[in-house]
């Protein structure tokens, strides 16, 4: 396994969204969300940060079709039953059923169709950012500037990202085996060679104190970081 990331173009963000392919690596996606439990990782995770007191905005950043959030979100509504959610993605493909569910669950959503970077710099605040698969994308000096603006408008930072390493590389050559199409195929490689390990993360978190860092190893193929400020209790 390479020892710095290697980040290659996805084709999954070049195929225009209606394309077959796309639509149908878009489903393969649902199924290796559900396969590396990363639900299970933000359900756990992010009420323990709000224990008394629940937040009032959650934003997911490169939030896709909408899908993985809706599935967390039945999860969090037992702890968080009325919140505001905005799913920001450069091209978003968040199905009507997706959104109708999502409100039916209590939650008011809104769809930000922006280039993260660009709703990064706007003065509004939230209580939690999260992004599931999608700090890959991208340089460390990208990520850097992007968790400098983050820092200053939320409470909570999580994200769960692919790990670099031979285990994930390895179960992303197999990717075939379960029905994934070429797409997901190239893309699952792609991604582990633009994975994270060790305290990569963390290194280009502004280094300001008032923040608690964790960043490990999460399951078998993931890596996962959480900023937070100062425990919330009330």
């Amino acid at each position: 396994m390479a020892r710095h990331r290697v980040i290659k173009p996805e084709w999954l963000d070049i195929l225009p969204p209606g394309d077959p392919r796309a639509m149908a690596s878009r489903r393969d996606l649902r199924l290796i969300n559900s396969m590396m439990r990363h639900r299970q990782f933000f359900a756990r995770t992010l009420p323990s940060h709000f224990t008394i007191q629940p937040p009032k905005r959650l934003v997911e950043i490169g939030s896709g079709d909408g899908f993985f959030l809706l599935t967390l979100a039945r999860r969090l509504v037992h702890y968080w039953p009325d919140i505001e959610v905005t799913l920001v993605d450069l091209q978003p493909v968040v199905g009507a059923d997706t959104l109708q569910a999502l409100s039916a669950l209590g939650w008011a959503v809104r769809v930000e169709a922006t280039d993260v970077f660009e709703w990064a710099t706007r003065p509004e605040t939230c209580d939690i950012v999260i992004a599931n698969l999608f700090l890959h994308h991208f340089h460390d000096n990208r990520l850097k500037s992007l968790f400098q603006q983050i820092s200053t408008r939320t409470q909570v930072f999580a994200a769960c990202e692919p790990r670099r390493c031979s285990e994930a590389l390895m179960a992303s050559r197999l990717l075939g085996l379960i029905g994934c199409n070429d797409v997901t195929r190239h893309d699952g490689r792609a991604s582990v060679e633009a994975g994270f390990n060790g305290n990569e993360l963390s290194s280009l978190w502004p280094s300001n104190t008032g923040w608690r860092l964790d960043e490990t190893r999460t399951g078998l193929f993931s890596h996962s970081f959480v900023a937070s400020r100062a425990r919330r209790t009330g």
